[in-house]
This record gives C-alpha cells, sequence and structure tokens, in this order.
C-alpha cells in the first residue's frame, strides 16, 4: 500500500498540470519579469469557473431522481461541516498562533470556505486519472464557499460588540486604545471607491494615535491651532512646545510654537502642569471630532458608519456573500448546462469544444499564475510566526479528514455508496481555503483585519500543499475508509 501511495504521488506530481504550476513558483525565485495582465487572469477564472459549472450541468442533466435526496442531503451537510470548519479554525488559531483575534477570524473564515482553484485544479486531475465523481459536486463548490463568509462576520461582530477599537485590537491586546471603538462601516448601495480607501486610511491613522500625539495631530488638522470657546492649543511640529492662550488667536508658522496677539499668558502660566496636559487632550479630542464630521460632510456618498447595534448582515453583506461573481459564474454554467443537456446531447455538442476540450489547456495557463502567486506570498509567512506556518500546512490535512469521514458517515447512512472522486473532491472543499469570496467580503466589512495573513495562508501553502501533496493523500485516505468500512 506504502508503495502504491508513493507512485500515485510521484505520478501526480509529474502530470503537465502540475508542471504547470512549478513553473509559476519559480518566477519569483528567479526573479522573471513576468506576470499575467489582471483582465487576462480575470478572463481565464471567469471561463474555467463556468466551464466547471456547465460540465457539472451536463451530468446534472442525467443524475437519476432517485439521486436527487443524495445530492440535496450532501450539499447540506457540505454547508454545515464548513461552519464547524470555520469554528474550529478559529479557537485552533487563538490556542497556537499570537494573532490578534480578528485576524484569526478572518483567517478561520477563509479555511471555513472553499478554494474555486484548488478545487478545478483538483477535477483536472481526477479527469486525467479516469477518477470519477458526483456530477453534483461543481454545485457543491458553490454552497460550500458561503459559510466561511458568514463565519468571519460573526466573529467581528462580537469582538466590535466586546469593544474592540478601530485599529482591530482587543482589550486584552498590545496597541488597543478604548478612546476609539470600532462600529460596522459599510458602503451606500454596494459602492466601494477608491477614494473611500484614502479616506477611510486618513481616518484611521487619525483615530488610532495614542494620548501623547493627539495634541499634534488636531493641530495638523486645524493649520496649527485647536479652538473651542476662545481658547487656543497649539503645538510646534519642530520642538513640540505646546502655548496657551485664552482670546482671539494669531498663529504664525514660524517652527518655534510661539504665538503673537492680545491675551491673558500671565493667568494661563499659573495652571496646574497635569491641568494643562488633560485641557490640551480634551481640545484635540474635540478638534478631532470636529475634523472627523467635517470628513464625513467631505464624502456623504462614500462610507457611513453603522449604528452600534447595527445587524451583523445588511443587505450589501448579504448581497456579497451569496451574489458574488464565483459563485453567480457557477451556478450560470450550471443551470445553462444543463438546461442546454435536457434538449438533447446534439445541443451541446458544439460548445463542448469549448468548455470541455479548452478545459484542460486553460486550466494550465491558470496553474502558471496561480504558482506565481503562491510563490509571491511565501516570503510574507514570516509575519504570522512558525505557529502560523505550521498551521498553513497541518489545517488542510484536519479538515480534509474530517470531511471525507463526514462523507463517509453519510453514504454508509444511506446506504448508497460514493465515487473515490467524490470523497476527494469532498476533502478539496473542506481542506482549501477561500482566495476569492472570502477577501471580498473582508474588504467591504472587516477594513480592521490584515488583508495580507490570509491569503498567505491559504494561497502560499494551503493550495500549494494541496494541489501537489493532497490530492493523492486524499485518494488514499479515502481507497483506505472505504475499504475498511464498506457500504452495505
Amino acid at each position: 500500500m506504502l508503495n502504491e501511495f508513493l507512485m500515485n504521488v510521484l505520478h501526480n506530481l509529474f502530470k503537465p498540470l502540475l508542471l504547470f504550476f512549478y513553473a509559476g513558483l519559480l518566477i519569483p525565485l528567479f526573479k522573471v519579469n513576468l506576470e499575467f495582465p489582471k483582465a487576462v487572469f480575470q478572463g481565464l477564472t471567469i471561463y474555467l469557473l463556468l466551464a466547471i459549472g456547465w460540465h457539472g450541468g451536463e451530468e446534472l442533466a442525467g443524475l437519476e431522481p432517485a439521486l436527487y435526496g443524495q445530492a440535496a442531503g450532501f450539499m447540506v451537510l457540505g454547508f454545515f461541516i464548513n461552519v464547524v470548519i470555520g469554528f474550529v479554525a478559529y479557537q485552533l488559531l487563538r490556542w497556537t498562533t499570537r494573532l490578534r483575534n480578528i485576524d484569526a477570524a478572518t483567517v478561520a473564515g477563509h479555511y471555513g470556505s472553499d478554494s474555486a482553484g484548488a478545487f478545478v485544479t483538483a477535477v483536472g486531475v481526477l479527469v486525467a486519472s479516469h477518477i470519477a465523481f458526483a456530477p453534483y459536486m461543481p454545485v457543491m463548490l458553490a454552497i460550500m464557499e458561503i459559510p466561511g463568509c458568514l463565519v468571519a462576520l460573526y466573529l467581528v461582530a462580537k469582538m466590535r460588540n466586546n469593544g474592540m477599537d478601530a485599529a482591530g485590537n482587543m482589550p486584552n491586546e498590545a496597541g488597543y486604545s478604548r478612546h476609539r471603538l470600532a462600529t460596522p462601516a459599510l458602503p451606500r448601495h454596494g459602492e466601494h471607491h477608491a477614494a473611500d480607501e484614502d479616506w477611510n486610511e486618513e481616518k484611521y491613522n487619525a483615530e488610532s494615535l495614542d494620548d501623547e500625539e493627539l495634541v499634534g495631530a488636531a493641530v495638523g488638522h486645524t493649520n496649527g491651532s485647536a479652538r473651542r470657546g476662545g481658547r487656543s492649543v497649539t503645538r510646534s511640529h519642530s520642538t513640540g512646545h505646546t502655548t496657551h492662550r485664552t482670546g482671539p488667536s494669531h498663529t504664525h508658522g514660524t517652527g518655534h510654537g510661539t504665538n503673537h496677539g492680545a491675551g491673558n499668558d500671565d493667568s494661563d502660566s499659573d495652571l496646574d502642569a497635569k491641568s494643562l496636559a488633560a485641557e490640551e487632550l480634551e481640545e484635540a479630542r474635540h478638534a478631532l471630532q470636529d475634523t472627523s464630521l467635517l470628513a464625513d460632510e467631505k464624502h456623504p456618498h462614500e462610507r457611513v458608519p453603522a449604528k452600534k447595534n447595527a445587524s451583523w448582515l445588511s443587505k450589501e453583506l448579504l448581497h456579497e456573500v451569496f451574489l458574488n461573481p464565483g459563485i453567480f459564474l457557477l451556478f450560470a454554467g450550471v443551470v445553462i448546462g444543463c438546461v442546454s443537456r435536457l434538449q438533447g446531447e446534439n445541443v451541446t455538442t458544439i460548445d463542448d469544444a469549448l468548455f470541455v476540450t479548452l478545459l484542460h489547456g486553460v486550466l494550465c495557463l491558470f496553474q502558471l499564475e496561480m504558482g506565481r502567486n503562491a510563490a509571491s506570498k511565501i516570503k510574507d509567512l514570516a509575519a504570522g510566526g512558525w505557529q502560523f506556518v505550521v498551521f498553513a500546512i497541518l489545517a488542510p490535512n484536519l479538515f480534509a479528514g474530517m470531511g471525507i469521514a463526514a462523507a463517509h458517515l453519510y453514504s454508509m447512512l444511506l446506504g448508497q455508496p460514493f465515487e473515490i472522486g467524490t470523497y476527494v473532491l469532498f476533502a478539496i472543499l473542506c481542506g482549501s481555503a477561500s482566495t476569492i469570496a472570502v477577501p471580498a467580503v473582508q474588504r467591504l466589512a472587516i477594513p480592521e483585519a490584515s488583508p495580507t495573513l490570509p491569503l498567505v495562508a491559504s494561497l502560499g501553502l494551503t493550495f500549494t500543499y494541496n494541489v501537489t501533496i493532497g490530492i493523492p493523500v486524499y485518494t488514499l485516505i479515502a481507497t483506505l475508509l472505504t475499504k475498511s468500512f464498506p457500504v452495505l
């Protein structure tokens, strides 16, 4: 059995599909100036999602009515198991890594979803190896992409209710600021502008300052002075010296922080030093609040803060979760392929030349760019620590194993055996991590979290492991399981 496994691994490692992936891995390592234009890569992704959906729809049209119940139950199981995987991943990351809670939540959300890239690669390997699988598996890809989005949104909503600050830090984490608590912020009408990102970054930089820097920041936003009730506070940018005065203020940018004009300096000098510091801080906070309001007025069409008790699932988020481009294209391909095949095989023969015959060649090009992307992410692994690296390598085995066990229990419960390829694809759907859907939801609803850490794990390590070592490992596990515990 071990010799057979090693032969399968070697055979899988040198398939043309994976050789293209290795070639992509070498592009950043050899510093080759090669990158797919974004539009071309998007075109490849659109084609692959439609082609996988088309092929699945054709097979679905020939599905026996007796298997409809099996398919529906398997979809429910897949959704549930990925919800469980999302929460398990979060707890494992909390226990074993140094990640912030919010970063652990978003990484867990990625693992509670699935990877279309890993799925189409596994389909290509299974087809080339003549290993059969259930025709409804492309629909499973779309269904099992959703749970991770919901898990991440739920966990972060709980953090916001428990006092998370605007930078994404919890009260027990370094850098926490109790003065600026996080509130959900959603774009109107689902729009997302580049200017919105710039404005949020500027606002975040102001909001995340500590008490000592707050006065200077407020002064910077009000041309050197913050006024309230006739009192002026001015901080020099060159010396850090602050002077106070009452009455009208005239500030000259001399670089020494000196004010000239009528005022009562003697009374100010008699104030206690601690009282001065407290007043400076209060004035600065009011100034920052004023400038924040001004920023809101300047950008009324871009981003509006939600209420403190706002629902963690808004209409915009529901649209992004359930109608993101990946899910739409998959379902469109499935429906079109199914309806077309129901009209007769001759109706789909011409289109099969595009959506079936060319699939493997386009998938090779896709793997070339995925290899380049994966290699470019690996260099960022140090940011998460060695525990994070171990998690990204071991997690797919754990979650894929959970998926295979759950699928076999379901098969035994029904008394209907599954094809080996069905186990392998289900393992990939459970053991992979999102690179499309969850990052889009995170960008929309969880801007406080790191955008790079989840992709470093999901694309840099987990995807690479799944498409090289994972597929033969999952095939071996499924084969051993079905032989040891056959479905009667």
